[in-house]
Formats: C-alpha cells, sequence, structure tokens
C-alpha cells in the first residue's frame, strides 16, 4: 500500500504521455516538420473501395516450364545432343522431348540432370518406356514458388499503390493465393485496378528476320501481338530473353524532344548495361523487340551499339499510360498476373453513419458503466471511473503511436474492453467488501482486498491476452483488428487497474485516515 515519489510520478507520468499521444487525433499540426501520428480509420469507417485479387498460379508454372523447356534446349545442343517435339504441359508441370536417336537418351538424361535447381530437388528426368525423357517439376517446389510469388506479389502491388498518393492502403495476404486490398477515401478504383491487373513484365528479345518464320514459327520463336494493332500484325520474336526488365534501376515519363510525344525513359543497373550494351554490339541493323506483357510495345532496328545503358519506349503513349508504364517498371514486375475476384465499394456516407454509430454506441456503454460503478461502490467507484477513462486514453495513445487503422471491429473491441476492466475494479471492491465485513481495519481491508484480487484479476488477463493473440495470429481482416484492439486493452486494464486505481485509493487514505471505508 506504500507509493513512493517515484512509483507516483511514473504512474502519473504515463497518464499524462497518454494524454499528449491523443491529443493529435482532434487537432492540426501547428508545426508541419513535427512527427503528428494519428489513428487513421479503416474502409469500413472512412469509405473506399476493397479488391480481393486472385495470383494465376497456373500462369507461374507455365512460365516456369517455358524457362526449362528452353533450358533443356540449349542443354542439348550445348552437349551435342539432338531433340524433337519439345513441349510443355501446366497442368502436369512437365517438359517432354524425344531423343534425336534412342541411342542418346540416357546422354541426355545425365546431362539434363546436372542443370541447376531454383530450390533443391525442384525437378526430376526420367525416360518413358515409350523413348520420350519427361522432366517433371514437384508439388513440393511448385507451392514453394507459390508462397514465394504471393509474397512477391504483396510487395510489388503496395509499391504500385503508395506510387499513386493513395492514403493508408491495406494490403494483406487471405489464403494461399489471394491478396486483400482496402483503399480507404479512394471511391473510383478503376485505375488502380488497371495498375495492379497489369504484370508489366518487360523483356528486350531480338526479332526473327526470317519472313517464313513471321506465319509459321519454329521452335523457340514465338508470334506476339502489337500493343498498337496499327502498327501491323504479330512478329517473330525469339522466346530467349536478352535483357530483363528486372535490370531496370529507374524509369520515368517524359517528352520525346524529336516527336513531340509522351515516352517511358528507363535506365539499366551494370548488369543490364553490360547485356544491353552486348546485345546491341552483336545485332547491329537486327529489329530489337521490347516486349511487355507478352504484347510488342516497338521493335525498332539497331543502328548502333547502345552501351550508355540509357534508353527510351515510345509507342502512342498519353500522358496517364506513359506515367502508368514508368510507375510499373519501377515497382517491379508481378511474378503472375492478378485478376479481380471480388470489387466493393463504400460510399462516405456510410462510413460516416457507421463512425456515428461507432461512437453512440462506445458512449452509451461509458456512460453506463461509469454509472454502475457510482451508484454500487460510492467513492471508490469514482477512483475506479477515473481508471477507467485514463484506460480508454491509453488505448487510443498506443494506437495512435503505431498509427493503426481503426475500423468497426475495433471500436467494439474497446467497448469490450472498458467491461473487461469494470471486472477488475469489481474483484477488488467486492474483496475489500468482504475484509470489511469479517472486521478487518480499513487499511488491512484495502490491503487484504488487492492482495487476494491481484491473482485472480492477472490469470483472468492472461487467459484473454492468449486467446486474443491466437486470434491475431490465425485471423485475417477485421478479426485481427479486434484482437490487436483488445490485446492493447488488456496490457492497459493492468496498468491502470493494478497501478492507477490503488494510487488513488491510498492517496485517499493517506490524505483522510478514514475510521471506516465507503463501500
Amino acid at each position: 500500500m506504500y507509493y513512493s515519489r517515484l512509483k507516483l510520478a511514473s504512474v502519473l507520468g504515463v497518464c499524462l504521455l497518454g494524454l499528449l499521444l491523443c491529443l493529435p487525433n482532434g487537432l492540426r499540426n501547428p508545426f508541419p516538420s513535427m512527427p503528428w501520428r494519428q489513428i487513421h480509420l479503416g474502409l469500413d469507417l472512412r469509405g473506399g473501395s476493397y479488391l480481393l485479387m486472385q495470383v494465376d498460379l497456373k500462369s507461374l508454372t507455365h512460365d516456369r516450364l517455358q524457362t526449362l523447356a528452353d533450358t533443356t534446349r540449349e542443354t542439348l545442343l550445348k552437349s551435342q545432343l539432338g531433340y524433337r517435339n519439345i513441349t510443355t504441359n501446366a497442368d502436369a508441370g512437365t517438359v517432354s522431348f524425344n531423343p534425336r536417336d534412342p541411342s542418346e537418351a540416357d546422354a541426355d538424361v545425365t546431362a539434363l540432370e546436372k542443370l541447376p535447381r531454383v530450390v533443391p530437388n525442384e525437378f526430376t528426368v526420367k525416360k518413358q518406356d515409350n523413348g520420350s525423357i519427361v522432366l517433371t517439376l514437384s508439388q513440393d517446389a511448385v507451392k514453394a514458388r507459390a508462397r514465394e510469388a504471393v509474397t512477391q506479389s504483396i510487395e510489388i502491388v503496395r509499391r504500385r499503390i503508395d506510387a499513386t498518393g493513395a492514403v493508408d492502403p491495406e494490403i494483406t495476404r487471405q489464403g494461399d493465393d489471394r491478396i486483400v486490398v482496402e483503399l480507404p477515401g479512394v471511391s473510383d478504383p478503376e485505375r488502380i485496378k488497371t495498375l495492379l491487373g497489369t504484370t508489366a513484365k518487360m523483356t528486350f528479345r531480338l526479332v526473327d528476320s526470317n519472313p517464313m518464320h513471321a506465319t509459321a514459327p519454329p521452335p523457340g520463336v514465338s508470334l506476339l501481338p502489337m500493343s498498337n494493332p496499327a502498327e501491323g500484325g504479330p512478329l517473330p520474336v525469339y522466346d530467349h530473353v536478352d535483357v530483363d526488365g528486372t535490370d531496370l534501376t529507374n524509369a520515368g515519363a517524359a517528352i520525346d524532344s524529336q516527336s513531340g510525344e509522351w515516352a517511358v525513359s528507363f535506365t539499366f543497373d551494370s548488369i543490364g548495361t553490360h547485356a544491353f550494351s552486348t546485345v546491341t554490339q552483336a545485332n547491329v541493323g537486327k529489329r530489337f523487340a521490347i516486349v511487355l506483357d507478352n504484347k510488342v510495345i516497338e521493335a525498332p532496328v539497331i543502328r548502333s551499339p547502345i552501351t550508355g545503358g540509357n534508353g527510351q519506349i515510345t509507342g502512342g503513349f498519353d500522358a496517364q499510360r506513359a506515367t502508368d508504364l514508368a510507375l510499373m517498371l519501377r515497382a517491379g514486375a508481378l511474378p503472375a498476373p492478378l485478376s479481380v475476384v471480388e470489387q466493393r465499394t463504400i460510399g462516405p456516407s456510410l462510413g460516416a453513419d457507421s463512425i456515428r454509430a461507432g461512437m453512440l454506441s462506445l458512449a452509451a456503454g461509458f456512460v453506463m458503466v461509469i454509472l454502475f460503478m457510482a451508484l454500487f461502490y460510492g467513492r471508490f467507484g469514482w477512483y475506479a471511473n477515473v481508471a477507467l477513462l485514463a484506460n480508454l486514453v491509453l488505448m487510443v495513445a498506443i494506437l495512435s503511436l503505431f498509427e493503426a487503422t481503426l475500423t468497426l471491429p475495433g471500436m467494439a473491441g474497446m467497448l469490450l474492453t472498458l467491461g473487461m476492466a469494470v471486472d477488475a475494479n469489481i474483484l477488488i471492491n467486492e474483496r475489500i467488501r468482504e475484509e470489511v465485513a469479517r472486521g478487518r481495519t480499513p487499511l488491512a481491508a484495502m490491503q487484504a482486498g488487492f492482495e487476494r484480487a491481484t491473482s485472480t484479476i492477472v490469470d483472468s488477463n492472461a487467459t484473454a491476452l492468449l486467446a486474443h493473440v491466437m486470434l491475431f495470429v490465425f485471423g485475417t481482416g477485421p478479426v485481427r483488428g479486434f484482437a490487436l484492439t483488445i490485446t492493447i486493452g488488456i496490457a492497459t486494464t493492468l496498468f491502470t487497474t493494478l497501478l492507477l486505481s490503488r494510487l488513488l485509493m491510498v492517496r485517499w487514505y493517506a490524505l483522510t485516515r478514514p475510521t471506516s471505508l465507503p463501500v
């Protein structure tokens, strides 16, 4: 029951700090250079757009098989081994081919076994009974690449959305292959849907100059359509990627000084610069296609070697298209296409109604709790109410400090926390009543009441904390917001109940030295 001056100053200092951290939520920042941390309103309170997007894992498998098929061709040719009819099957996850000569089958298997794996045991190489050779991706490797693709997609989606200026976006993973994007304040998400739905996988490849291949491309060459159909029909483009867009370090929209049209300028890193310089030096006079998502933006003729690591893309862009393409190139290409599975738009008026309803329920619950404590426990009930108010302030302060996003479930969690905090104060007051009824002196009754109630309070809050931590770990979306708010509330409840309310009661006793307790 003794509080030293240091302990007294520490408890009051925490309460004062919490009050200061709450102020930014109701005031404008008078000093723009000063950090001003506030609680952000979620989609259900502010209005905005909700997008549920799915990663096309089949496309991811197809791309890996295509790369594996290209590597197989190069390996067999380097080993002076022939092949016939290389095919890929995305559903089965296989690359198959027939040896040029059945006697070379064992040599083919030996050469392909040495291929590098992205992950251990990524694929197996086997000779079939019909003489063909099949490379099969393992299911573990497919799942590992899928997990990595979703994680990478979330980061790229975040970079793209941040570049548009959207405020407080929420981007979370749902299940194995889905991404939830919440955009508070964005009522028209069409542009963002276009940005997120575009893979933006840019590659630089040589064009096959053989006119016969324009209608019947051989293995290793694909007919790719032009991005602008007015510029002509499909071009035969080699599947081999000479320069990858992942080697870009920067991209920006600019106006071409010669044509006066919008263009996208780009810069390569050292690896890209070397590759770009090598391929342009060796292929002067040939067409070099700039391919974006399997469509040819343009295919200019290499007039002279380009060694500076800089380039420019033109293709009839307007300002918005050039800006968006530059944004996507800076953010990086998605490992697989994203498709919109679900889309919802919440109006600002509905969000305002939700805020009013949530604030009304919070205020009504708070007032009823205060009246209950005052009527049933008198002076000690009012001390509990002060601790309850401090509890609410500290919860808001912690949420503000971490710039948390508040949703309707979060507001429900705050109201439930207040009820849990009252339970702790009721336990203390009832224990003190029991000790008074047994004939103990006021000081002994308070001492015994706090000691016997503390273990019960700690146990009950510890079990609640464990349950809500599990909700946060395994839950998604609103469930996590609810669990996080109550987890913070449990910590503030323990502080205000075991330290602040006790402090108020002890100081009252020290100042008045009553002969009986108001219980």
